[in-house]
């Protein structure tokens, strides 16, 4: 069965000693991967060249089989992206946020009004937020709104970008609870960045762990404690023990 996304060789040179990848990883489709490693290690730079903002400099990367053209507008709308914070426009408030893309594609008033509701409930919004500006709302508001604006056009593959890591712990466990019953509810596959192991044993059904702008390893939390690639895995799982991951005991 072909993946939803795959990348194959992709690589992205930052300079002559400077790069991430190549890096051969695929998607299926209705699942959750995993990013992870150390800051620096090239996360949120191989999540830019699956969004299509960055153009590799060898190798590919595949939608639903189709090699993926940064300067296609119509493939680019098939992803959903949350960035850290929610990434909201200060100036428009939280409904023309999260419809600002639905509003640009012409799509009528009722149409609007019907997907904003149903995304309204799904994240667990009030009514009366989506009058608010930007900056007279919570940050666990604004990531919602961030979330609901990423679905709107109800896309194949949503990207998450660090969304949880600058939320206190209260509201980062009562998101992570809510975002994994949405990807649920939804069916959809999902890659989200993050330098938490927890975290991505959480959401992830595969980890990919990176290291200086490689995978140096894809499996299961179970994978990565058992049967490390090499010695920097067992290290970077050794250093979060104390956050008692389930079954890092083990």
């Amino acid at each position: 069965m072909e993946p939803l996304l795959e990348l194959r060789g992709a690589l992205k040179r930052y300079g002559p000693d400077a790069s991430v990848g190549p890096v051969d990883l695929s998607v299926p489709a209705g699942r959750t991967l995993a990013l992870i490693g150390p800051s620096g290690a090239g996360k949120s730079t191989l999540l830019r060249l699956m969004l299509g903002l960055l153009r590799p400099d060898r190798g590919e990367v595949r939608l639903r089989g189709v090699p993926l053209d940064p300067d296609d507008e119509g493939a680019r709308r098939r992803y959903g992206y949350v960035v850290q914070g929610g990434g909201l426009f200060p100036h428009l408030t939280a409904a023309e946020n999260a419809v600002i893309v639905a509003r640009y594609l012409r799509w009528d008033k009722r149409r609007v009004g019907a997907r904003l509701e149903t995304l309204s409930a799904l994240a667990r919004l009030p009514p009366e937020v989506w009058s608010r500006f930007p900056a007279e709302l919570s940050s666990g508001q604004a990531q919602r709104v961030g979330l609901v604006r990423a679905l709107f056009l109800d896309p194949d593959l949503l990207l998450l970008d660090e969304p949880l890591g600058a939320l206190d712990p209260i509201t980062r466990a009562e998101l992570q609870e809510d975002l994994r019953a949405a990807f649920q509810e939804l069916g959809k596959t999902v890659v989200i960045v993050t330098h938490d192991l927890a975290e991505a044993a959480f959401f992830g059904d595969a980890l990919a762990l990176l290291r200086g702008g490689r995978v140096v390893q894809t499996g299961t939390l179970a994978d990565l404690i058992r049967t490390p690639a090499e010695p920097f895995v067992a290290r970077f799982v050794h250093a979060q023990r104390a956050l008692k991951i389930p079954g890092a005991e083990a």
